[in-house]
C-alpha cells in the first residue's frame, strides 16, 4: 500500500491541472466537432508526460543515492605539465643589526672579507683593526621562482646563517642578488628577517627554542628577470605522472581521448602522456590544459611496503598480498650483569691483600611463550596486520618478519627501506 499512497499526491496534482485547462469554448464554432477529440488526446499526452517525468526524476534520485563513491583523482593532482615548473634561486649576502650574535671577524674569515668588499663599494676604506663587530653575519639566501612570474612580482625568501653566528634575530638582510642555475640574476632580495627561534641563557645554562640561525622574509624579493616560455605556440603537451605507472598512464590517455573525441593523447611511457594540440585548441593551449587537468581518473599503484628502520614506521599499500606462510617470532634476550665484589683478609691479619673479585651473572630469555601463526593465501592487509598483532609483534620486529617473508617468496609486494 505504501507505493499507492505515494502516488496519490501526483494524481491529485494531475487532476488539478486538468481542471484548470483552457475552456473548450475558445474553439471556433466550425471546429466544435473536432474540439472534444483533440482535447482528449491533449489530456492523455499531458498525463503521460507528467508520469514519465515523475518516474525519471525518481530514478535519478535513486541512482544518486545508491551510486558508489568514486576514488578518482583529478589529473592536476597526480601529474605535472611540461613547462609549468618552479626554478631555484640562490644568493650570498650579509645580515646586519644583530645584537652581538653575528660572526666572529677573525683574520681571513669570509665574513670579514665580504664586509670589507661591501664597504669599499660604498666608498668606505675600513682598516683591519676597525672590523671587530659582532653584529654582522654571512648568510645564504634561497628562493623559488614560480612559473611564469613576471617582473615586479614579489616572492618569499629563506635566509640561513653560513658562519658561526649564534642567531639572526633582529637582523636585516642587505641587497642580495639571487641567481639561477645559468648564473643570471632573476631576483633581488632585502628586508628584515622573521626568526621563529631564539637562544638565551647565562653562565651555567642555555635555552634554545627552534632554529635561531634561519629565518624568512615574506615578499622579501622582487623578480627582475623573466624566464621566457611561449605556451600558446606549443603543438603538443607532455603530461608527466608524479608516480609513474603503466596502467595510470594508459587510463589518462584514454580519458583525454574520450574528452577530446580524437586520438590526440598517447601514452609514450609509464611517466609521460603526449597530447597533440587539436585544431580547436590551436593558440589556446591554456584552455586545453585547463580542460585536461579537471578530468578524473583512478590512479593505479604497485603493491609496496615502505619501511623506516630508524623510527620503526611501516606503511603498506592496499594491494599487498601474501601466499600461505607460517610465522613464528621468538625474542632472544641475553642480559649480562657485572657485580664486582671486594675480598680482603681478616682483621689483624698479617698476610693477604685486598682484591676486587669479579662476579658475572648471565641471564638468557628465549621467549618461549611465543606462538606459531599461519597466514593463509590472499589475505588482505587488515588480516595480515591482525595476525602479526595476535603474535604480540612490535613494529621493529615486524620489519624483520616482512623482510623474511619477502625472502621466502610469500610477499607479493616490493619492500622499500628508507
Amino acid at each position: 500500500m505504501a507505493p499507492m499512497e505515494r502516488e496519490k499526491p501526483m494524481n491529485r496534482t494531475i487532476e488539478h491541472m486538468m481542471d484548470h485547462m483552457p475552456d473548450m469554448k475558445i474553439w471556433p464554432q466550425s471546429d466544435a466537432a473536432i474540439a472534444p477529440t483533440f482535447a482528449g488526446r491533449l489530456r492523455r499526452q499531458v498525463v503521460q508526460v507528467l508520469v514519465a517525468g515523475t518516474v525519471s526524476l525518481a530514478l535519478l534520485v535513486a541512482l544518486s543515492i545508491w551510486a558508489p563513491a568514486s576514488a578518482a583523482s583529478r589529473i592536476k593532482d597526480i601529474a605535472d605539465f611540461e613547462g609549468v615548473r618552479d626554478n631555484m634561486l640562490v644568493g650570498y649576502g650579509l645580515v646586519v643589526g644583530l645584537n652581538g650574535t653575528g660572526d666572529s671577524l677573525s683574520d681571513g674569515h669570509f665574513t670579514k672579507q665580504s664586509l670589507k668588499s661591501m664597504l669599499n663599494r660604498l666608498g668606505v676604506k675600513p682598516t683591519d683593526s676597525g672590523l671587530d663587530s659582532k653584529n654582522v653575519a654571512a648568510v645564504m639566501v634561497t628562493a623559488t621562482l614560480p612559473p611564469f612570474a613576471s617582473k615586479g612580482t614579489r616572492i618569499d625568501v629563506t635566509v640561513s646563517a653560513l658562519g658561526d653566528s649564534a642567531s639572526l634575530l633582529g637582523g636585516t638582510l642587505l641587497v642580495t642578488p639571487l641567481l639561477g642555475a645559468d648564473g643570471d640574476v632573476y631576483a633581488v632580495s632585502q628586508g628584515g628577517i622573521a626568526v621563529g627561534g631564539f637562544t638565551t641563557g647565562g653562565a651555567a645554562e642555555t635555552v634554545t627554542k627552534g632554529v635561531p640561525t634561519s629565518g624568512r622574509i615574506p615578499n622579501g624579493a622582487i623578480v627582475e628577470g623573466e624566464i621566457s616560455f611561449d605556451l600558446a605556440a606549443m603543438q603538443s603537451v607532455k603530461v608527466s605522472l608524479r608516480n609513474p605507472d603503466f596502467t595510470t598512464s594508459r587510463r589518462m590517455a584514454q580519458a583525454v581521448n574520450a574528452f577530446l573525441g580524437t586520438l590526440a593523447a598517447t601514452s609514450t611511457d609509464p611517466a609521460t602522456v603526449r597530447v597533440e594540440v587539436p585544431a580547436a585548441y590551436q593558440g589556446r593551449v591554456v584552455d586545453l590544459i585547463t580542460d585536461i587537468e579537471q578530468l578524473k581518473i583512478e590512479p593505479d599503484q604497485i603493491a609496496r611496503v615502505v619501511v623506516d628502520e630508524q623510527s620503526g614506521v611501516i606503511v603498506m599499500g592496499e594491494n599487498v598480498r601474501l601466499s600461505t606462510v607460517a610465522i613464528a617470532q621468538g625474542n632472544l634476550t641475553i642480559r649480562i650483569t657485572e657485580t664486582p665484589q671486594v675480598s680482603q683478609p681478616g682483621p689483624f691479619s698479617q698476610t693477604g691483600t685486598t682484591e676486587v673479585v669479579p662476579r658475572t651473572e648471565v641471564t638468557i630469555d628465549e621467549g618461549g611463550a611465543q606462538r606459531l601463526g599461519i597466514v593463509e593465501t590472499g589475505v588482505t592487509l587488515q588480516e595480515f596486520v591482525n595476525s602479526l598483532n595476535a603474535l604480540g609483534i612490535g613494529p621493529r620486529d615486524m620489519i624483520t618478519i616482512l623482510q623474511a617473508v619477502k625472502a621466502a617468496g610469500a610477499l607479493q609486494a616490493d619492500i622499500e627501506v628508507l
